[in-house]
């Protein structure tokens, strides 16, 4: 579906909505740091710490992985229910589906093609001689850059942003969330299902469904 013919504007998170896992989390696995790196997302994504810092400190703990583990972790990853439904839903009504995650371009690159998304965006991970070197590069997707990214894409696509969704987990998918018409709290922690318009209970994004503007 050619964007130029958009008229609606749905924007999910990738980590724990678009896909059932923290990738972080599994990359992590192959440092023996899973655990560690686990509770740090937990807490950045309760809000209880800056989610830039946290990152930063969470990527320095995947030093040495190599390169080679990524294919290892797209194995293990797992779309969302529903997923595939949800994106067929809003190609249907001549719309586009967008990711921007505090993930990684390394995994969404190939997942977010496979399941139909339209664009996408996350951050990048520093690399030297085929193996990690615990840094981001580039500018840090956070809250205010999910926002940006949300408001960029329906200006281009010259969606109202009466007819934008943005659907999160996270304390950092709050300000995309506020900037949209909609903002859905999908498989949320407890501060995003205190202020997102709609909470979403199953963990089936074909509930979204009925939500979608004609």
């Amino acid at each position: 579906m050619p964007d130029a013919r958009a008229r609606l504007l749905v924007v999910l998170d990738a980590d724990s909505t678009l896909i059932r896992n923290e990738v972080i989390e599994l990359l992590a696995d192959e440092a023996g740091r899973g655990d560690e790196v686990a509770a740090a997302t937990e807490a950045a994504m309760r809000g209880e710490v800056d989610f830039a810092t946290s990152l930063r400190s969470r990527v320095a703990a995947l030093r040495g992985v190599p390169v080679s583990a990524f294919a290892r972790v797209r194995s293990r990853i797992e779309p969302t229910p529903g997923v595939r439904e949800l994106i067929a839903a809003v190609h249907a009504r001549d719309g586009v589906v967008g990711v921007v995650s505090g993930g990684f371009h390394e995994i969404l690159d190939h997942v977010a093609p496979d399941l139909g998304v339209d664009r996408w965006r996350a951050n990048r991970l520093g690399e030297h001689d085929g193996v990690l070197d615990g840094t981001v590069t580039g500018e840090i997707v956070d809250a205010t850059a999910k926002a940006r990214t949300l408001s960029g894409w329906a200006d281009d696509l010259g969606v109202p942003y009466g007819r934008t969704i943005a659907i999160g987990d996270g304390a950092n998918d709050l300000e995309m969330m506020g900037v949209a018409a909609l903002g859905l709290a999908f498989n949320a922690k407890p501060t995003v299902r205190t202020h997102a318009d709609l909470v979403i209970g199953p963990v089936d994004l074909r509930e979204v469904i009925p939500l979608l503007p004609r």
